[in-house]
């Protein structure tokens, strides 16, 4: 069954929410406070989807909720809510490790398809893996990627990568020097049918490059090809 743990503070959009879900075909969980969907979570890890998590929630907000949860496990989606359209605030709840992010007001169309998005590139991935039968390692200089068990080791360390971040990386080490262009990426990532603007793809570089670069702000394998897209350098 397809799980979906919705936390929001505010019951009437709250229960707006889990009647969209349902009717879509999503087995619900529900939480009213950041304290209480960190502790669903926890319980059911093994079970949830994806997360739709508000920001601004009592107890614990979702941006430390999508830390606690992305120190669990990578793999899961994450969506958040936000009635601020700062562009700070979207920048910073992708840096926190979410998948996509949605602005109040928003209809229940667009919400469900952002869902139905996220879920989908979930469950492929869980099944790519399920189709491997050994583990295959691509090395490019000091990183080793292991594409069955999604790990990166730099030098032997590993690096821990959501599954976005693991998702491009993989696209990248697919296709070392080799300049792939935003749209590609997109399009591997996120799906054909997804919109999603390229502040998504730029904020996950950024994190990646914190995450493998010894230099981060002079980066010598993940680099930008500008107006073009980014390369992996061995």
């Amino acid at each position: 069954m397809k799980t979906v743990l919705i936390a929001e503070d505010e019951k009437s959009i709250r229960d707006f929410i889990v009647i969209n879900l349902k009717r879509s075909g999503y087995d619900v969980l529900e939480a009213e406070n950041g304290k209480q969907a960190a502790d669903l979570f926890d319980k059911n890890n093994d079970n949830i989807d994806v997360v739709v998590l508000d920001i601004m929630m009592p107890e614990m907000d979702g941006m430390a909720v999508c830390k606690h949860i992305r120190e669990k496990n990578a793999g899961v989606g994450i969506i958040l809510l936000t009635a601020k359209a700062q562009e700070i605030d979207k920048i910073s709840g992708l840096m926190s490790g979410a998948d996509d992010y949605v602005t109040k007001p928003f209809s229940p169309s667009e919400l469900m398809a952002r869902v139905d998005a996220v879920y989908r590139r979930v469950s492929l991935l869980k099944e790519r893996e399920a189709q491997k039968a050994d583990d295959k390692i691509i090395t490019l200089g000091d990183f080793s990627l292991h594409t069955q068990e999604r790990l990166l080791f730099k030098n032997g360390k590993p690096i821990e990568l959501t599954q976005i971040e693991y998702q491009i990386l993989e696209y990248l080490f697919r296709n070392p020097n080799t300049v792939l262009e935003r749209a590609s990426i997109l399009n591997k990532v996120w799906g054909h049918d997804y919109f999603v603007d390229d502040k998504v793809i730029d904020v996950n570089m950024h994190r990646l490059r914190g995450k493998i670069e010894d230099e981060p702000a002079q980066p010598k394998h993940l680099v930008t090809i500008w107006g073009m897209g980014y390369k992996w350098i061995v």
